[in-house]
């Protein structure tokens, strides 16, 4: 099964592809949602997940959630976006906490393929974790 897990930093939504548990290096590996405010970006935005995620035969979405409130809250920006990522007619999205991600790479040994970035880490943690 071919997995992408998503995290939502800012205005980015950072990829990371696995499928049957090997990392695939994909050369997209964010998609940037320019401006929350203006509805063409937003329709830009919904329309490059899509193509990145039926270019790629994407059966599932692992998403991070962030924290509705507290100090480690999420912006407005960020639920906007998981809100499009969820629309997606593609595949289906599931939400995953930042704890359970703890926990998981605690529980199992993750080695980090030489290939993925230091910002998609979450990302890849969220694809493991399908």
């Amino acid at each position: 099964m071919k997995v992408c897990g998503i995290e939502l930093k800012a205005n980015n939504a950072i990829l990371s592809v696995v499928e049957n548990n090997e990392f695939k290096n994909l050369k997209l590996k964010k998609i940037t949602l320019e401006d929350d405010e203006k509805q063409e970006c937003v329709k830009e935005f919904f329309l490059k997940i899509e193509e990145f995620l039926n270019q790629n035969c994407i059966e599932k979405i692992v998403l991070k959630k962030r924290a509705k409130k507290g100090n480690f809250a999420g912006g407005a920006v960020t639920f906007k976006m998981e809100g499009v990522i969820q629309l997606n007619s593609i595949c289906s999205t599931h939400l995953v906490s930042a704890q359970t991600l703890s926990a998981f790479e605690k529980k199992n040994e993750i080695t980090f393929p030489s290939e993925l970035k230091k910002y998609q880490e979450q990302s890849y943690l969220c694809a493991l974790n399908a």
